[in-house]
């Protein structure tokens, strides 16, 4: 593959979505006309992405079922993925990247489950660095992946396979791991999407552990949007998992304010010149555009990382494997076994040490962030040969994990996004790290530093994450409370009119001014916006509704229904009925001009 820009035919999840709900002939034959391709490709080893193909009468089958159930409205309908093979799906071998420890799960992970029940196609797992043990691709005995971009150079790891198969457009996303920088690193030198969630956040209930305390289930996707809409669906709560936690409330943050970004103020590149001028590129860009980067001292966060790899929680791998480690050494692939093995000679003490040492550092870190929405960095500071990585394997990996290892370390959420392209044509990455529990808003962060777009019609579509809200008073664009969408990450779909049932009235006493929707079969089509708003965050906006508001269905002028705006019947008492005006811009606009006569109260019901 040459070192010029690969690109591949995708398929994201909204045009998979698309692409079933308007012709699902059509969508079937190009899911097995692709699964047979790749079932081709990988019977000839020319794909070292998989280690595992679902055979194509079960691709057939799944499909089927999926058109017999009325299963056409769920989130992930029909849109294929891949899974990372150190978690299960049911049926399917599950080896870590290593065939003596493999076996076949008659259950699918917690995870998985939930990907399945929302209408996803697995297609198959993934290759690994063996044990998720390396964040470069190279140590697995399936085969070597690579960069999309150029196959002299690593494809990242552990989860190395599946961002392969995502930036090919095998699968619309896929399933990683992350320790210590797994779902990001091959994100950034795959030109891809990696959310690497709050600990906790998605179960790993059904994953073979590397460090159980620290590790995460991560994404990858070709757009942001994307990883929110699996996250969505994968994020449910495990009780059956000890290490899951019930997410806290998201916080959001005020898009029409400027950004409070910090970096390090000190980076180490290892000598690669390319991958810093990306960066200094990159920085110079923001600038551009407005957005000064405060500079923060790296020295709390350099120092936890260590911890990872020279520290007690290498003892916690071996945990995760130390039967098989101990009867059958020589299965390990190497460089994994020197690594694992190591965890023999840390004790109980140098445990309690190090634990003591991480939460000294950790509290440092978090008030470091505390001043800023997220911080921003290179995912990593050198992009490494396959062949400069067999050369020095546990130098090399060191390095790529120099902005990603104390992470999770120091309880954080992260999500890694393409940036720019370097000189040589190869992709550069950068990460933004915030507090646990601000995946949303790493996500919203993202969407503004990437400006990523958007098919020319997909702003009037809502997202399988969010759902469709019609405003007609106060949240308008403009009034007063349309703040509470905006701060909320909503965005507006469409200006449109209910049908011609509703009446619209200007209620007493409210601040600011609010109107009433009401129905009314003698009534007129009244001016509605209809916007989006992510449902992780409908709970939060409807605390700001206060009585006699409140949500219901509201047909539009199309014959479609959608959320919106209601009002209680009590709420007549003193309104005006302002129907006539078609709209609360007129009546606002029409405030300076004569009162209107009184009107009769009307309310039928809400």
């Amino acid at each position: 593959m040459p070192a010029s820009i690969y690109t591949p035919k995708i398929r994201t999840i909204s045009e998979w979505l698309c692409l079933w709900r308007s012709d699902a002939d059509q969508a079937t034959d190009l899911l097995i006309h692709n699964h047979e391709q790749l079932m081709a490709a990988w019977h000839a080893d020319d794909a070292p992405q998989w280690i595992y193909l679902a055979p194509l009468d079960d691709i057939k089958h799944r499909i089927e079922q999926l058109k017999k159930s009325d299963s056409i409205n769920r989130p992930l309908y029909g849109v294929p993925f891949a899974v990372k093979d150190n978690m299960d799906v049911a049926g399917m071998p599950t080896t870590a990247g290593c065939p003596e420890f493999a076996f076949t799960p008659e259950h699918d992970a917690f995870v998985v489950a939930q990907l399945l029940a929302a209408g996803a196609i697995c297609i198959g797992k993934t290759n690994l660095d063996q044990f998720a043990t390396g964040l470069n691709g190279t140590r697995t005995p399936f085969g070597t992946p690579h960069s999309v971009f150029n196959d002299a150079y690593v494809s990242g790891g552990s989860s190395s396979g599946s961002a392969v198969a995502v930036a090919l457009g095998e699968v619309a996303f896929a399933l990683g791991t992350d320790t210590a920088g797994s779902g990001r690193v091959p994100a950034g030198f795959n030109n891809l999407v990696g959310l690497k969630p709050t600990r906790g956040f998605i179960s790993t209930g059904g994953v073979v552990p590397a460090c159980r305390t620290l590790d995460c289930v991560s994404i990858f996707a070709h757009r942001i949007v994307d990883a929110e809409a699996v996250l969505t669906v994968a994020g449910v709560y495990d009780a059956a998992d000890p290490y899951a936690r019930r997410p806290l409330s998201i916080p959001y943050i005020n898009l029409n304010q400027p950004l409070r970004l910090a970096t390090f103020s000190s980076l180490e590149w290892f000598g690669d010149a390319v991958q810093q001028a990306a960066w200094q590129a990159y920085v110079g860009e923001l600038a551009t555009r407005g957005m000064a980067l405060t500079e923060i001292d790296p020295a709390p966060f350099f120092a936890l990382a260590p911890l990872l790899y020279n520290g007690p929680w290498v003892a916690e791998r071996l945990t995760a494997i130390f039967d098989f480690a101990t009867n059958q050494p020589e299965s390990i692939h190497p460089v994994v076994r020197e690594i694992v093995l190591s965890g023999a000679k840390f004790s109980a003490v140098d445990t309690f040490k190090a634990e003591y040492e991480r939460a000294a550092l950790t509290r440092q870190i978090h008030e470091a962030l505390a001043p800023f929405d997220a911080l921003i960095v290179p995912t990593t500071p050198t992009f490494p040969t396959i062949e400069a990585m067999r050369a020095e394997p546990i130098q090399r990996n060191s390095e790529l994990g120099t902005y990603t290892n104390f992470v999770n370390l120091a309880d954080l959420s992260a999500l890694a996004i393409p940036a720019n392209f370097r000189t040589d044509g190869l992709p550069f990455g950068v990460t933004l790290i915030a507090e646990a529990w601000a995946d949303k808003k790493l996500a919203d962060i993202g969407h503004v530093l990437n400006q990523e777009t958007k098919p020319a019609n997909e702003n009037a579509t809502v997202q399988p994450h969010e759902i469709a809200l019609a405003v007609v008073g106060a949240h308008l664009t403009g009034m007063p409370l349309n703040h509470q969408l905006t701060s909320r990450h909503g965005r507006l779909l469409k200006t449109t009119t209910t049908a011609a049932t509703y009446r619209l009235y200007a209620l007493a006493n409210t601040t600011p001014p609010k109107p009433g929707l009401v129905f009314d079969s003698s009534g007129a089509a009244i001016a509605v916006e209809v916007w989006a708003i992510p449902r992780t965050l409908l709970a939060d906006f409807l605390q700001d509704i206060s009585a006699p508001l409140g949500l219901g269905t509201l047909t539009l002028a199309d014959g479609s229904s959608v959320t919106g705006f209601i009002c209680e019947p009590r709420a007549r008492d003193g309104a005006r009925d302002i129907t006539e005006l078609g709209g609360w811009r007129a009546y606002i606009a029409s405030r300076q001009m004569p009162p209107l006569a009184p009107q009769p109260k009307g309310i039928t019901h809400a």
